[in-house]
């Protein structure tokens, strides 16, 4: 039986089921649920894969069920292989928060099927990475295929950066051994017709700004044209970070040159999606993206440097705002830094900026969140090119394609820091509209299942 159909008939008998299962759990990460340990959604995460696992191991497979003191479990899959080679398959179970917007007729923990598409929270980002990484090796094994050691490892903190991570892979580094391919199931694609590589990650730095002008807050007819406004002087400290016109961040510190293999990729990548991620996104009507040339917008979105404001403090909602001269602005920002740039330069570069000569004298105050470095992948082996090439061929009639990622997925620094040797292919099925993090998500599940099928041709080589 071909790979896809049998990858396509696990998945609808065996997959789907308890992925659905797996939707009803709210198995928030820690950052999102401190009494993680006490409410027990993460467990019962656990035991719904261990349970799984357990009845579709193969014979030669061990489960390692890992605890650590206070921190999240792991789970290791060990599949003994019958030709050379190591490949650590990665993915995880834990979850972003509800998000408000769903549908009415969608929810985050009501798995729904529809045109195609599992709706709920965590199905595509990204509890069907150890259902696919179990289908991909048991399509070998059904096939008589031969493939090297494979071990599947899925933890349950990457929602919260992977902090319970690096402890797991010092005490059981032994299990792990050196891989020679990584595959991590946790990113996205740029479109549903060919299988997609991330090449690099941007680094992330969080930090809230405060400005304060007055003791307390005061009667606007009383004090505006006297006293500086707070959020006036707020605005002046966002003008030195970044060009309100073009969103060009202003801090070179935190640009770089751009690799002329990744210019090669983001146009190789713009020639095939065009406009289509603008789309993507949901845009109003009549809304312009920052640059008319989907090459640009590829690079600002994957090694250039961005801001985005994502709270704020001091402001009441508009329907209880009085006339009144606050006391204070607080914003919280996200910087995303390209992959080379290390978030504690940043934080000083960003820290210089915001503090130096306060104006009107105002007193301000920043404060950092926990960063995380960006990762870009090693220049790929010819034959991981070809590998990734033939299996896109195989089941979706495209070559693969590579492109870097905006967003932040702090285990890849991890691992790459842990193997350099290795190779990576970074991969997933978080594609247009998926919508991970928020309203609305998704998992494609034709796109999951070829995604499989090829995972598992490349593990046969």
């Amino acid at each position: 039986m071909p790979t896809l159909e049998t990858v396509s008939t696990f998945w609808e008998e065996e997959i789907l089921p308890t992925l659905a299962d797996y939707i009803r759990i709210p198995a928030l990460s820690p950052d999102f649920d401190a009494a993680w340990a006490e409410t027990g959604h993460l467990e019962r995460a656990r035991r719904l894969a261990l349970d799984w696992l357990d009845h579709h191991k193969e014979a030669d497979w061990t489960v390692h069920d890992l605890a650590l003191p206070g921190l999240t479990p792991l789970l290791l899959v060990e599949i003994p292989g019958q030709k050379p080679g190591n490949v650590l398959l990665y993915g995880h179970l834990d979850k972003q928060p509800e998000m408000e917007g769903w549908r009415e007729d969608l929810g985050p923990w009501r798995p729904v099927i529809e045109d195609g598409r599992l709706y709920g929270r965590g199905g595509a980002d990204d509890g069907y990475a150890l259902f696919a990484a179990v289908a991909a090796v048991k399509a070998l094994r059904h096939q008589g295929s031969a493939h090297p050691r494979c071990l599947i490892l899925i933890e349950f903190s990457e929602e919260s950066g992977s902090p319970h991570l690096p402890p797991y892979l010092e005490e059981y580094g032994h299990l792990i051994g050196t891989p020679d391919l990584v595959i991590a199931l946790d990113s996205g694609t740029g479109d549903y017709e060919r299988l997609w590589s991330t090449t690099s990650l941007r680094g992330m730095q969080g930090c809230t700004v405060t400005v304060r002008t007055l003791e307390e807050a005061a009667h606007s007819g009383i004090a505006s044209g006297i006293a500086p406004e707070s959020f006036a002087v707020m605005r002046r400290i966002l003008d030195r970070l970044e060009d309100a016109a073009s969103g060009r961040v202003l801090l070179e510190e935190l640009h770089v040159t751009i690799p002329e293999i990744r210019k090669r990729q983001a146009r190789e990548a713009a020639d095939i999606l065009g406009l289509s991620m603008v789309k993507g996104l949901h845009p109003l009507p009549g809304l312009r993206p920052l640059a008319d040339d989907p090459y640009e917008l590829i690079l600002n979105n994957t090694w250039r440097p961005t801001l985005c404001v994502v709270g704020q403090d001091g402001l009441p909602p508009a329907g209880r705002a009085g006339n009144v001269m606050r006391a204070y602005t607080r914003l919280k920002l996200s910087f995303r830094l390209p992959p080379p740039v290390r978030c504690e330069d940043a934080k000083r570069a960003i820290e210089r900026a915001v503090l130096r000569d306060p104006p009107f004298g105002a007193h301000i105050d920043i404060r950092f969140d926990q960063g995380g470095d960006g990762w870009e992948a090693p220049e790929p082996a010819p034959w991981l090119l070809e590998a990734c090439d033939r299996a896109s061929l195989s089941h979706f009639g495209h070559k693969a394609a590579h492109i870097g990622l905006g967003a932040s997925i702090p285990f890849m620094k991890m691992l790459g820091d842990r193997f350099p040797q290795a190779q990576f292919l970074i991969t997933g099925v978080l594609g247009p509209e998926s919508n991970a993090h928020g309203p609305n998500e998704f998992l494609h599940i034709p796109y999951a299942k070829r995604l499989t099928a090829c995972v598992a041709d490349i593990l046969a080589g």
